[in-house]
């Protein structure tokens, strides 16, 4: 009876020990579940969160500046929302010299121009302790437009719109500018003072920027759709402005080639990327506040900018420069 009972008592504690040891399997399994579960919380509402997903972005960026590079900008804008929709980016068309204005206080992290900065206004900014990247986005070509129903003007010359649009011109009537055109009086759009589209023009066409006919003939306007609407609604109108606004009008407006002496070349994609569109192709450019970029917000934009720009350009209607110039400024973000 001691034999039987020894054994009974030896078969129960390694029953015990089982049951023991299986508990114990199990309670590791459970924590080890429940472990997998609090680090799956932690990465969705703790700081793993951060840890794991550092592309994760806030805050607010603001630019203004260029009307002319505003299409390329916003564009840019909208699909960075798509990846980071924490992170509002507000896009102004101040023109570009109310853009740098801005800028140069340090009310802006980024301003669109379309002209390369002035002299006078990177002394400001320097004064002001303002230090800033100068990226290049896109070419562009500027457009000479008259209304649809104009059929006596086929090309001009650069002498021409010289006679047109320079200080104190002469000009009253179509028939000022070349014989055999109508004696008809000349409506004239541009685009006012801030913007860098009227400064490029003025320097390229009248040999000075800023410099330009202040009459009544002449409508200056900071909206560049008023001078679409303008030149659409008259037939004896003519203006000019970034060849994007004419992509979007082209079913309003009639586009004039423009002899430079050599050739008479109108702006398309082709001709403002290979230059023959001169001398009225030109550089679109960013301007980003280095303090800025030190938030990974503005540096993670500005990064996305260059690296998508390119595809978005002739979508807007603008040239992307070669991708080896995108990849040479992204080096500069380092």
């Amino acid at each position: 009876m001691k034999k039987w009972g020894k054994q009974i008592m030896l078969l129960t504690l390694v029953a015990a020990l089982t049951v023991v040891l299986a508990a114990c399997g199990g309670k590791k399994e459970d924590t080890s579940a429940n472990s997998g579960n609090t680090a799956t919380e932690n990465t969705t509402n703790g700081s793993t969160s951060e840890t794991a997903s550092p592309e994760k972005l806030s805050g607010t960026i603001d630019i203004d500046g260029s009307s002319t590079v505003y299409p390329i900008t916003e564009a840019m804008a909208e699909e960075f929302g798509k990846e980071h929709g924490e992170v509002r980016v507000s896009v102004g068309t101040s023109g570009t010299g109310g853009g740098f204005k801005r800028f140069i206080n340090g009310e802006t992290a980024i301003s669109n121009a379309s002209r390369p900065i002035k002299e006078k206004e990177a002394a400001s900014a320097k004064e002001k302790g303002i230090e800033y990247l100068e990226l290049m986005v896109a070419y562009d070509g500027l457009s000479i437009v008259v209304n649809k129903d104009n059929d006596w003007v086929d090309k001009i010359t650069i002498d021409e719109l010289k006679k047109i649009y320079e200080p104190n011109s002469k000009v009253k009537t179509w028939a000022d500018v070349r014989a055999g055109w109508p004696n008809e009086e000349i409506k004239i759009y541009s685009p006012d003072a801030n913007h860098g589209t009227f400064d490029y023009f003025t320097e390229e066409i009248n040999g000075k920027a800023q410099e330009s006919r202040n009459d009544k003939q002449v409508t200056f306007s900071a909206d560049t759709n008023a001078i679409v609407q303008g030149v659409a609604g008259d037939k004896n109108s003519i203006g000019y402005f970034g060849y994007s606004y004419f992509e979007e009008n082209q079913d309003k407006l009639k586009l004039i080639p423009v002899d430079n002496g050599t050739a008479t070349v109108a702006p398309s994609q082709d001709t403002i990327k290979d230059g023959s569109y001169s001398p009225l192709s030109r550089p679109l450019l960013i301007y980003v506040n280095k303090k800025h970029m030190e938030k990974a917000e503005v540096k993670s934009f500005v990064e996305y900018y260059l690296q998508n720009v390119g595809s978005i350009a002739k979508e807007v209607g603008y040239v992307a420069l070669p991708q080896e110039r995108y990849d040479e400024q992204l080096s500069k973000l380092k």
